[in-house]
């Protein structure tokens, strides 16, 4: 039939799940045959299975043989499946992409682009290229505001003071060029994170209004710029500058245990994040933790759901189109 597709079904109760990876060593197995990448693709950007053209919205589209595109019998403009999805313009074929979405996508503590250039065989600038694309799609949209108990912090990303030369080390409380990242949390749920441009009421008040539902139990350290939130939420404040860092139930360690797993990743895996681009590593991490509760499979499948009009240009990452 023109423009139909067989859809492969992955759901955990199917009794197929051999066509479902599990694993890593499995996944690489399974989608080195680019045919069933672009099937699996298929899936995710016309989830009917019907394949309308990009050009003029007919329906009567055929398969090109031989090649990953398609061809409208209308206008009989060919394109790919590529086309508005993180992968446009790609020359790399999706047997490449996929596995590198599921290391990304598992990766606890992140996956630099030197590993995943030896891992896959392109150059670290072409994996560090794909690594910021597949970032993209892992941002979070909008969802439900965090409710019931929710804890915010903010905290400082860039070089420890100590490892600085002398003449560049910053004293008396001055945050120098460190990126200031706030993080709230709903216990037992979704984690929210974004770079701010300083910790006023006005900046940590708007994001927390936006963020959590008013009404919600909100927990967090003895800042200045905290004690203004009485008023809409019922505020809760551990003193850790009089070495106090739990009250009953009252404390903040779930988000710093977040930034705790953040920082590790930046300082081990990626050693050196430009702070230009330090959002999208936060949707990395903001992504993965989000989804801890689920499967590698599961992940990956989730990053793989958004691909579609998420694309990221080298001139938009490099910022020269700013």
């Amino acid at each position: 039939m023109v423009g139909r597709f067989v859809v492969l079904l992955y759901t955990n109760n199917d009794t197929t799940m051999t066509k479902t990876p599990k694993t890593l060593l499995e996944a690489v197995t399974y989608y080195s045959d680019n045919a069933k990448c672009v099937e699996f693709v298929t899936n995710h950007c016309y989830p009917g299975g019907e394949i309308a053209c990009i050009r003029c919205g007919s329906m009567r589209v055929s398969v090109v043989k031989n090649r990953a595109q398609y061809c409208c019998k209308d206008c009989k403009y060919q394109f790919s499946i590529k086309v508005n999805t993180i992968f446009e313009n790609s020359p790399l074929p999706l047997s490449k992409w996929l596995p590198t979405m599921w290391l990304i996508a598992n990766a606890k503590n992140g996956i630099s682009s030197h590993e995943i250039a030896r891992a896959i065989g392109v150059t670290q600038k072409t994996a560090w290229f794909m690594s910021h694309r597949i970032r993209e799609v892992m941002r979070t949209g909008s969802f439900a505001k965090l409710s019931g108990t929710v804890e915010t912090d903010e905290t400082y990303i860039g070089g420890l003071e100590k490892n600085k030369h002398a003449n560049k080390k910053v004293h008396g409380g001055n945050i120098g060029n460190k990126v200031i990242a706030m993080g709230m949390v709903e216990r037992g749920g979704n984690v929210v994170t974004k770079v701010i441009d300083d910790t006023t009421y006005a900046s940590l008040g708007k994001e927390i209004e936006t963020h959590v539902e008013k009404g919600a139990k909100l927990y967090t350290d003895e800042w200045r710029s905290y004690m203004q939130l009485g008023a809409t939420y019922d505020h809760f404040v551990v003193n850790h500058g009089a070495k106090e860092y739990v009250r009953g139930n009252v404390h903040t360690n779930t988000i710093e245990s977040f930034w705790a797993l953040f920082k590790r990743g930046l300082k081990g895996t990626h050693i050196h994040v430009a702070p230009f681009h330090l959002d999208r590593y936060l949707d990395d991490q903001t992504f993965r933790y989000n989804l801890r509760k689920s499967n590698d499979f599961t992940r990956f499948n989730a990053s793989v759901a958004q691909i579609v009009g998420r694309r990221l240009t080298w001139n938009q990452l490099t910022g020269k189109l700013l």
